[in-house]
């Protein structure tokens, strides 16, 4: 029995790893080549989304980089909950330095459990341009960004534009497990997915949308009390609105610097939470078979012969190897020999998150204890009430005179 199962354990493994390398092969045909720049003139406009939360590593500079795009019309509005949030005197001084393009915009009520979806549920209704992209925080993008975007809108069959992501500027194991991870296994995965089963993954670091179809699919209002509120509009972009869902070819980096190995762990807890409630089972089973290194071993500890030994060995390198040459290609910059290190460490923590997504129905989100149901849908706690946001349009905050 224990060979069989260890024989059943090394095939998925050795078919991940073999996945593994036709996505790394995918992800580099994928961001080969120069991104679509738009034919009309002057280009339609946009509103960048950016609901901040806390002071993240490096925002000043994150935020002149939005402030600066190379665009012709655009916008950033830059949402806090309230003006007690550390990033809103950052806002502010962003606001005064370009107020032209920049505003700050309060969250109005709190219709949700979802504290980005409230905050972007205002955010929205003070955009004046029709496409609206829905930018993290911490999310960098390089030149040519808005330009990609609007040329890919310009196709009218397009209902979603999202961008593969990436990790960026680690100074901490915890921040280097992490951006390895999305430059490995989500970005990738966002780009396998759409070569593989023509279902591209929309990934909320970075979420284009016309003004017009989001109003068809009710606004974010309809979306803030889900926890994977990217995946299930970008489903119902595809399903209800009957529209093409685009993966652009720029990736969109995350950046962390500071993050200990518990903040990696709880994220990918969270995660798996997440996408467990998202999927089919049968999805989140094949998922598993992505991460072959945990599983090769598995199958060494119920068969553990030289044989056996030899091939979880060789499995591990080749994963590590292959994350590597994904991520290095994704972000542009290689990960070296220390990502190569860290690789096994990281497959370790994923598959314990991974086994928990199988039982857990609760995260830990900014202080607060959810139930996540089907589809996502978080419970509210007992004491949860609800309050609606309420227009006319939110006024923007005014920059104080100096």
């Amino acid at each position: 029995m224990g060979l069989y199962l260890a024989g059943f354990l090394l095939a998925g493994a050795t078919g991940g790893i073999v996945a593994l390398a036709i996505i790394a092969v995918l992800v580099r045909r994928h961001v080969v080549g120069s991104p679509p720049s738009p034919r009309r003139n002057p280009p339609e406009g946009i509103s960048i989304l950016k609901p901040l939360c806390g002071f993240d590593d490096d925002l000043e500079a994150n935020l002149e980089r939005f402030a600066t795009m190379d665009h012709a019309r655009f916008e950033l509005l830059l949402g806090v909950k309230n003006t007690g949030d550390t990033a809103f005197p950052v806002a502010l001084a962003a606001a005064k330095r370009w107020p032209d393009r920049v505003r700050v915009v309060v969250q109005n009520g709190e219709p949700g459990l979802n504290p980005k979806v409230n905050q972007l549920v205002t955010l929205a209704r003070a955009a004046k341009y029709e496409i609206l992209v829905v930018s993290d925080s911490n999310a960098i993008a390089g030149p040519g960004y808005l330009q990609e975007i609007s040329a890919l809108f310009e196709d009218p069959n397009v209902g979603c534009v999202t961008n593969p992501v990436a990790g960026e500027g680690e100074a901490s194991l915890g921040a280097l497990l992490d951006n390895l991870h999305l430059s490995s296994a989500i970005g990738p995965g966002q780009i396998g997915a759409m070569w593989s089963v023509k279902q591209p993954l929309v990934v909320g670091k970075s979420m284009a949308l016309r003004k017009s179809d989001l109003a068809a699919l009710g606004g974010f209002e309809a979306y803030t009390s889900a926890l994977a509120e990217d995946f299930v509009i970008g489903r119902a972009v595809r399903n209800q609105l009957q529209k093409d869902v685009v993966i652009a070819r720029m990736p969109v980096l995350n950046l962390a610097r500071h993050r200990s190995v518990g903040d990696f762990g709880r994220r990918y807890i969270r995660w798996s939470v997440i996408h467990r409630t998202a999927v089919m089972p049968t999805t989140y089973a094949s998922q598993g078979l992505l991460n072959p290194a945990p599983l090769a071993w598995l199958a060494w500890l119920f068969h553990p012969t030289g044989t056996f030994a030899l091939a979880a060995a060789f499995i591990t390198i080749a994963k590590a190897a292959v994350d590597v040459a994904s991520a290095s290609t994704l972000r542009g910059r290689s990960f070296g020999l220390v990502g190569l290190a860290v690789v096994p460490l990281k497959d370790f923590l994923i598959f314990i998150a991974w086994l928990n997504g199988w039982f857990a129905r609760t995260v830990n989100w900014r202080g607060n204890r959810l139930r996540v149901t089907h589809g996502s849908r978080l419970i509210p706690p007992d004491d949860f009430v609800p309050l609606p946001a309420t227009f006319p349009e939110p006024e923007p905050v005014q920059t104080p005179e100096p």
